[in-house]
């Protein structure tokens, strides 16, 4: 689907996003990275990212 840069483009955003989301909290890592993969093509990946997780259930955060 993406190459190698683009991929490593979308985890660091990821990371980025969910800097302050434990790893174990895979519910809410999907949620955001799902948004971001929407997101990839439309631009504002970042932003796209921070609201999935501002939105995200408050027991995945």
């Amino acid at each position: 689907m993406f190459d190698a840069a683009t991929t490593a483009l979308l985890r660091a955003v990821l990371d980025e996003v969910c800097e302050s989301v434990s790893h174990r909290e895979i519910g809410a890592r999907t949620n955001v990275a799902s948004k971001i993969l929407e997101a990839a093509t439309r631009g504002e990946v970042r932003q796209v990212g921070r609201d999935a997780l501002s939105r995200a259930p408050t027991m995945w955060r």
